[in-house]
Parts: C-alpha cells; sequence; structure tokens
C-alpha cells in the first residue's frame, strides 16, 4: 500500500476559488511547504493561459506548493516530474491502459487527455497544479476517464496519496541528478514522437515532425530538416 510521502504536508478543503490560488496565498503569507492543497470543489478552476477549468465532483484538483532553489525558468521543468508523477498515477489504476504524456502538460490515456498540469509561480514559489479525470470527463471532447476506460474510480483521497508518493520520487531525482533524468522517462512515454504535429504559437502556427525535448524541455520540431526549438505552445497531432 503505497504511503504519504515524509516531509510533505496536506490541506484539504470543500470549497476554494482554485487550489494554485490558495498556494499562491499561502506562499505569500510564508508558507514553507512542500505541502498538497485539495479541494473537492473549485468555483474559479482554470487551465492554461487563464482558461477556465471545471474539475466537477469526485475528480482529483490539487496543488503541490514548492520552494525549490532554482530559477523559476529552471523550476518550470518541474513540469515533467509532474507529468511523469500523474501518467505513473494514472498507470497505477489503468495497468492495461495505454498512458502517455503530451507535450507540454498534458497525460493521455488511449489517446485522450485525462489529466493536466499548470505550472504557476512568484518569488522564491512554485505551484504545480493537477487535474485528473477521476470519475468523469466532458463530452464533446477527445477526453477520457477511468469510468470511460471501463475501470472503478479511486476517492481523490488515494489518488492523491499515490501521486504525492511518486512526485516526490521525482522531484528528488529532479534535484539530486538534474533534468536529464526526467526527460529520459518521459521521452519514453511521450505521445506521438516522430509523428507530423502542428504547433500553434503566441503569434503564429508551426508544421512539421515531432523530434522529442532538448536539455531544456523546448519541443523539438523538425521542419523539412530543419529543427526548431519552441518553449511554449500548444500541440495538435
Amino acid at each position: 500500500m503505497t504511503s504519504w510521502p515524509a516531509g510533505y504536508g496536506r490541506k484539504d478543503y470543500a470549497e476554494l476559488d482554485s487550489t494554485n490560488e490558495e498556494a499562491r496565498r499561502l506562499a505569500e503569507a510564508g508558507e514553507a511547504g512542500p505541502l498538497w492543497i485539495m479541494a473537492t470543489r473549485q468555483t474559479a478552476g482554470r487551465g492554461r493561459r487563464g482558461r477556465a477549468w471545471d474539475m466537477g465532483a469526485g475528480n482529483l484538483a490539487a496543488t503541490l506548493l514548492l520552494r525549490p532553489q532554482a530559477p523559476q525558468a529552471v523550476a518550470g521543468q518541474l513540469s515533467f516530474a509532474a507529468a511523469l508523477a500523474v501518467a505513473e498515477m494514472v498507470q497505477h489504476f489503468a495497468p492495461r491502459a495505454a498512458v502517455t504524456s503530451k507535450w507540454p502538460n498534458d497525460v493521455l490515456a488511449e489517446g485522450s487527455k485525462i489529466a493536466g498540469i499548470l505550472l504557476e509561480g512568484g518569488t522564491g514559489w512554485l505551484a504545480i497544479g493537477i487535474g485528473v479525470n477521476l470519475a468523469h470527463h466532458p463530452e464533446g471532447l477527445p477526453a477520457t476517464s477511468l469510468p470511460g476506460l471501463g475501470l472503478a474510480p479511486p476517492t481523490c483521497d488515494v489518488a492523491l496519496t499515490v501521486l504525492a508518493a511518486r512526485l516526490s520520487r521525482w522531484y528528488d531525482a529532479w534535484m539530486k541528478e538534474g533534468f536529464g533524468t526526467l526527460r529520459a522517462a518521459w521521452l519514453k512515454r511521450a505521445s506521438g514522437l516522430g509523428a507530423p504535429i502542428t504547433a500553434r504559437l503566441p503569434n503564429e502556427t508551426r508544421h512539421g515532425l515531432f523530434e522529442g525535448i532538448d536539455a531544456s524541455g523546448a519541443l523539438l520540431l523538425n521542419e523539412q530538416g530543419r529543427v526548431r526549438a519552441i518553449a511554449a505552445g500548444e500541440v495538435f497531432f
């Protein structure tokens, strides 16, 4: 049985505006972390680029508040640690499913999104927000959930314990061994590696082959033989 990782605190809430917002408030009030924050319900949950994100009852909404001793640009590599931990947690409950990671911060099960990750931070702190479709998923989107895979979902409490244990190990690996260990493990789970993709950037759209990620975590896009590193954007297969 998985046990809660030593040294990690936890706060559970019936309702929050967002677990990432609570992490920000606690960080600015001096919370040292590492601390997990979980909410049964979020009234103003959000995904990337400020999009509304409604998890719904039974799904996991949680944030890990950390104070990594690294610049924000480097600490952003922990999105890959989170993706690995979420993928392993999903695999724990869906051992026969094909669980993959989609750059930059989604986890897929059988090709459909089952989890998303949102990193936010400030001076000296980082919030890793994680949403997992444990009990249900939105209709009309390429998304899934454990019931969508024909499986009974665990409680959020059980799922968070598994997730926290996995992420603590990847965080330790990142601190001791650097990004290379995370990069190698993430590429083994990468969705669409070597396949044609469309990358939507803030000011343009690019097309090419997904060649992997570089030593910083940027996506490598092969545009007819010219490899371009993309630090931020959205990928579509």
